[in-house]
């Protein structure tokens, strides 16, 4: 029961018929979204919008799971101390928006719940019960933010020499884990998606107290630069905006089509995925946080049809699900694939994406494959203690291209 509870829990990003958006959870220190920060030091940022302006009671909770996400078994008193639940207290309304909304925010960990391990942990936002989630956002607390070298380099593929990247890995050990080395493995992860994640990797050698992961078979696609359009001012369009409007008390933003299927890679720098909530009145910074204002935006892919495939609108802004509200659907007197979407204002960062009969994600087909992309490459280490029985994240390293 359980894993059932788990796996759903995972699922469920925007459950039970509320009516939530512009979900985040950032880092203050290092103004991003990646969520990992060290045992005891620091803090994450969950912030999330409440469209139906009722100023309702939150709760929230965490819950320590395995290195594969999976049900561990703990009690809360072993992973964390204070209570197990507790109240999100921020909240404020929006001013001078067209969409109305409460904005709710939560910094944590905090003095009322203080997990005492490390590992991968789950903040679940409920109203009644954890079992009926609002949302569930995965975080990471590790042990020390060592270095870790990360390097890249093209795939020795000779059928497909130019589609995927090689990703090797030298861990700093010092010591730490000599002891649990049996039990020691990293997992990788690209651009703060969770589902690109190789994981389970045992070090391929030791030298000294370094641990080498030099396996052949750790390759990502190269996919291509995300696309990205800013909506920070709703009165004249910006970049990559074609036009705004505003009717009846609804926003428009209106994107210029994208091509599908580049011969030929063309760096452009981007945010590896992510998005950040703005609103500019032409020179004058708002409160993103309240004052930022929701807008439909049309998402356009010049394209013939695709047969048997769906295509989807993807990047951290909705966790890289492939959930209906971000389907495109083809328009055939325009040739051309829409999605329509509902999104707060700010800079995002987007990929389109394929999906076929079995399910399988493709984030290359319609962008291109190239092995000179830039990616935020992430390496999170595990071990299991012999005196405990968690898996505890010894350490976290990142590979961040200059952009």
């Amino acid at each position: 029961m359980k894993v059932t509870i788990l796996i759903f829990l995972l699922c469920s990003v925007f459950t039970l018929g509320q009516n939530i958006q512009g979900v985040q959870v950032f880092n203050p220190n290092t103004q991003d979204e990646t969520p990992v920060i060290e045992l005891g030091k620091g803090q994450l940022i969950l912030r999330f919008d409440d469209l139906d302006n009722t100023n309702q009671l939150y709760r929230y909770t965490i819950k320590h799971v395995d290195r594969n996400w999976q049900e561990d078994g703990l009690f809360f008193s072993e992973y964390a101390d204070g209570a197990m639940n507790g109240i999100l207290e921020n909240y404020k309304s929006s001013f001078n928006t067209l969409q109305r909304y409460t904005h709710y925010s939560l910094s944590f960990p905090n003095e009322k719940i203080r997990p005492k391990i490390s590992g991968n942990y789950l903040l679940i936002i409920y109203k009644d019960r954890p079992e009926k989630p609002l949302l569930v956002q995965r975080f990471v607390i590790v042990e020390n933010m060592q270095n870790t070298a990360i390097s890249v380099e093209r795939y020795a593929d000779a059928k497909f020499p130019n589609l995927k990247q090689r990703v090797q890995v030298r861990l700093g050990n010092q010591g730490g884990l000599n002891q649990n080395l049996a039990t020691a493995t990293i997992s990788i992860m690209q651009d703060n998606n969770w589902a690109t994640t190789i994981g389970n990797l045992k070090p391929s050698l030791v030298v000294g107290n370094d641990l080498l992961f030099q396996q052949l078979n750790i390759a990502f696609p190269g996919n291509n630069q995300f696309y990205y359009f800013d909506s920070k001012n709703m009165m004249v369009p910006v970049d990559r905006v074609a036009r705004v409007s505003s009717e009846n008390g609804v926003n428009e933003t209106i994107l210029f089509p994208v091509m599908a299927y580049p011969f030929d890679y063309q760096y452009q720098p981007d945010v590896h995925g992510a998005f950040y909530f703005r609103r500019n009145d032409n020179g004058i910074e708002r409160d993103a946080n309240t004052e930022a204002d929701y807008t439909w935006v049309h998402f356009v892919l010049d394209s013939e049809p695709m047969e048997d495939k769906e295509i989807y609108v993807l990047g951290k802004f909705n966790e890289y699900l492939t959930n209906p509200a971000y389907k495109m659907q083809y328009v055939p007197e325009l040739k051309q694939y829409i999605a329509r979407i509902y999104l707060k204002q700010g800079f995002y960062n987007y990929i389109l994406a394929t999906k076929d009969k079995s399910g399988m994600v493709n984030m290359g087909e319609i962008n291109g494959n190239f092995w000179q992309t830039t990616h935020l490459y992430q390496v999170i280490s595990y071990y299991k203690s012999w005196t405990k029985n968690y898996d505890g994240a010894y350490s976290y390293g990142e590979l961040r291209p200059v952009e």
